[in-house]
């Protein structure tokens, strides 16, 4: 079975008089339906690691192949164009454009991508609202939901364009002990179905749910790390 993801040999530095080295010599191969938690201490790399194998970041070496497609050879559009059409992302701070409403908010991926057309597109924002328990917001402005709800959304989003690949950085970082526990679950239940997740967390008990987790310390992969 090919994988979902393939990092080799990932590392990345800053550049300065003394150049700070954020991942160090990280590969990951990422099965479909897999859910993988990124732990470790802060500074550790956790968020440097998700931005290149999420294509937001380059690394000064290493590959990152993307659904058997190697990414190194893309140009900025190139990987633009495969980050709206295979990765959907997730932040701990929602990020939904406050003057739209949460059903438009799920839009707009789709109509970037413009594979559906506009009653298309519109009813599967819906049943993704219906799927994820907030379909009865649809018409209403993120301001206007709860922090749980505003992460369902975003969630939502991420989904709009049917990705290979879901990458959430600390998406409970922002929410209370019942939201945070409804997202995990939503999450779980998301590669019960076959959706790939990689999570960034510092939450212990978020990271039980994953299949399986990836310890960072100063860059560098920990072998046998447990949440």
């Amino acid at each position: 079975m090919s994988s979902v993801l393939r990092a080799e040999h990932l590392t990345r530095r800053l550049p300065g008089a003394v150049p700070v080295t954020l991942v160090d010599d990280v590969s990951l191969e990422v099965q479909r339906g897999e859910f993988i938690c990124i732990m470790g201490p802060s500074g550790s790399g956790k968020s440097s690691l998700l931005y290149l194998l999420g294509l937001l970041d380059r690394p000064d070496s290493g590959k990152v192949w993307l659904a058997d497609k190697d990414t190194s050879a893309c140009d900025d559009n190139q990987l633009a164009a495969m980050r709206l059409a295979k990765l959907g992302f997730v932040f701990q701070f929602h990020f939904l454009l406050a003057e739209f409403t949460v059903a438009q908010n799920v839009l707009l991926p789709m109509q970037r991508l413009g594979l559906r057309d506009g009653s298309a597109a519109a009813e599967h924002a819906l049943g993704l609202l219906d799927r994820l328990g907030i379909a009865d917001q649809a018409h209403k402005f993120p301001s206007q939901l709860s922090g749980g709800q505003r992460q369902r959304a975003a969630l939502a989003r991420a989904l709009a364009n049917d990705p290979l690949l879901i990458l959430a950085d600390e998406p409970t970082g922002n929410l209370d002990s019942a939201a945070t526990q409804n997202v995990r679950q939503l999450l779980r239940s998301l590669a019960d179905g076959g959706q790939t997740v990689i999570a960034v967390t510092h939450d212990h008990e978020f990271a039980k749910a994953a299949d399986r987790v990836l310890g960072l310390v100063d860059g560098r992969q920990v072998v046998g790390w447990r949440p």
